[in-house]
């Protein structure tokens, strides 16, 4: 155990799991926030800031704005929870530093670059590369940790 805490590419996939891991978090204020500006709340008890019944009636709506960033978010989740499990089996197959690395940054330069076309509507193709970009990097990992864990 003392080994892999001072492992530079545990260490590096650590850095680079908590930046994605903090971004993804960093996704549901942003829907609180989408939801108290466009004022469009799924539940009622989240309109209770309105006094008439007739305006939390009107609060409780989808909006397209809400919607764009809960898929976001919710891409997030499918996306970068395997990478924080494969990530770590591939760290502990011992792969070389800059190849790790190279992994590592190129998922989280995905996954930002995914966000912001994602929560502002870039046009395609840049939300769909910069998704498969991720999922390629995670294949990739996979294929490591597959791999070497067939000759053990």
């Amino acid at each position: 155990m003392a080994d892999l805490m001072n492992s530079d590419v545990f260490l590096a996939f650590c850095t680079y799991a908590t930046i994605v891991v903090l971004k993804m978090m960093f996704m549901a204020p942003l829907t609180g926030y989408f939801r108290m500006t466009r004022k469009a709340f799924s539940n009622w008890e989240d309109t209770a800031m309105s006094k008439s019944p007739e305006a939390r009636k009107k609060m409780l709506q989808t909006n397209p704005d809400v919607e764009r960033v809960r898929r976001c978010h919710l891409n997030d989740l499918e996306n970068i929870i395997p990478f924080v499990v494969i990530g770590l089996l591939y760290a502990l197959t011992g792969p070389d530093l800059s190849t790790a690395l190279l992994h590592f940054r190129v998922f989280v330069g995905s996954r930002f670059i995914h966000t912001v076309s994602y929560v502002l509507a870039l046009p395609q193709p840049s939300r769909g590369l910069s998704w498969v970009v991720g999922m390629i990097t995670t294949f990739s990992m996979a294929y490591r940790v597959l791999t070497t864990a067939l000759y053990l």
